[in-house]
C-alpha cells in the first residue's frame, strides 16, 4: 500500500459535505514540467487517481486544490485536477503582478477563489507582489492565502490588516519553531481573527512538531486554541500529499481523528469542516448541517 493512502478508515467520520480545504495535486513532468526556479521537485504518487482513493477513505466530500510552488505561474495541474473534481473543487492559483482581467475572469469561471503566497522560499511570488495582486484579484472575489513563518506574524500584522478582501492563514500559522500561546507572533494571528476577515487552516501541525507523532502536542496546542477562539474562521485541511515530509507522510485518518478531538461538538466540526468553506470558497450549502447556536 502507497504510504499516501490512510492505513484505516478514521475513527471520526467527518459530516455530509466536509470540504478539506488545502491539498495539492502532482502529475507527470512530461505534462507538468516543474518551474526551472523551484527548489522542491513534485511528490511522487500525489496524482489525483491517489487523492480520489485518499478521499474517499477519509469521508471527505470537497477540496480546494491549492498551485503547488513547483510549478510556478503554471496552474495547469491545479485546473485539470479540479476539473475531474468537478463541481465538488475549488482552488487557489499562483498568477505574475502582470496578470490581466481577462485572465483573471476565467480563472474565476473555473474555480479558483485564491491567490497563494508562499514566503518560506521556493514561492513564484514575493512581499513586493502583495499589495498589488490582492487588490487586482479582490476584484473578482478571490481570497490572498499566506504561508510564512508565523513568528514574524507580529511585524506584518497591520499590513495584512489593511488588504482587501479575505485572508487565509496556513497551518496555525506555519510556525517554524513550535511557540507559545503567549508568542508576539500567535497573539498577531489571533488579533487578525478577531477582526473577521481572517479564516485560518487548523491543518499541519506535523510539519513543524519537535514532539512529533502521535500527538504533535507542541502544535496542536495552537491549532486547539484557535478552535475554541473563532471557530467560525476556522478550517479543516489534509495537506495532502504532504510535501514537506516525502517519503514519510503522516497517516491521515491519524490527523483526522486528533482533529475531530480538538472540536468540542458535533456543530463546531461541521462548522469548520462544511460551513466555513461554504462560505469562504463559494460551495452551495449543505441541507441539514449543524451551526453554531
Amino acid at each position: 500500500m502507497s504510504a499516501l493512502l490512510p492505513s484505516r478508515p478514521p475513527a471520526f467520520r467527518p459530516p455530509p459535505g466536509a470540504c478539506d480545504c488545502h491539498m495539492h495535486i502532482y502529475g507527470p513532468a512530461a505534462l507538468y514540467p516543474p518551474a526551472p526556479s523551484s527548489p522542491f521537485p513534485p511528490v511522487a504518487g500525489g496524482d489525483i487517481a491517489t487523492y480520489l482513493k485518499v478521499r474517499a477513505a477519509l469521508g471527505l466530500t470537497r477540496a480546494v486544490v491549492v498551485q503547488p510552488s513547483v510549478y510556478g505561474f503554471d496552474n495547469r495541474a491545479t485546473l485539470d485536477a479540479m476539473a475531474m473534481l468537478g463541481d465538488d473543487a475549488r482552488g487557489v492559483a499562483v498568477v505574475p503582478p502582470d496578470v490581466d482581467d481577462a485572465e483573471l475572469e476565467r480563472l474565476t469561471g473555473l474555480g479558483i477563489r485564491g491567490i497563494r503566497f508562499f514566503m518560506i522560499g521556493g514561492g513564484a511570488l514575493g512581499w513586493d507582489d502583495l499589495d498589488t495582486l490582492a487588490a487586482k484579484t479582490a476584484a473578482f472575489g478571490w481570497h490572498v492565502q499566506m504561508q510564512m513563518d508565523g513568528r514574524l506574524l507580529a511585524d506584518e500584522v497591520d499590513r495584512l490588516s489593511r488588504l482587501p478582501g479575505r485572508l487565509v492563514i496556513d497551518h496555525n500559522g506555519k510556525f517554524l519553531e513550535p511557540v507559545g500561546l503567549d508568542h508576539p507572533g500567535f497573539l498577531a494571528l489571533r488579533r487578525l481573527l478577531d477582526a473577521g476577515r481572517t479564516y485560518v487552516k487548523t491543518s499541519g501541525v506535523y510539519e513543524t512538531s519537535r514532539f512529533g507523532a502521535p500527538d504533535y502536542a507542541d502544535v496542536a496546542v495552537l491549532a486547539r486554541a484557535l478552535i475554541a477562539q473563532a471557530p467560525e474562521r476556522c478550517l479543516f485541511a489534509t495537506n495532502w500529499p504532504h510535501p514537506s515530509k516525502p517519503g514519510n507522510p503522516p497517516d491521515d485518518a491519524k490527523l483526522i481523528d486528533q482533529f475531530g478531538d480538538w472540536c468540542s461538538s458535533e456543530a463546531i466540526a461541521t462548522r469548520i469542516m462544511v460551513d466555513n468553506p461554504a462560505d469562504l470558497y463559494g460551495f452551495p450549502p449543505v441541507s441539514l448541517t449543524g451551526h453554531l447556536p
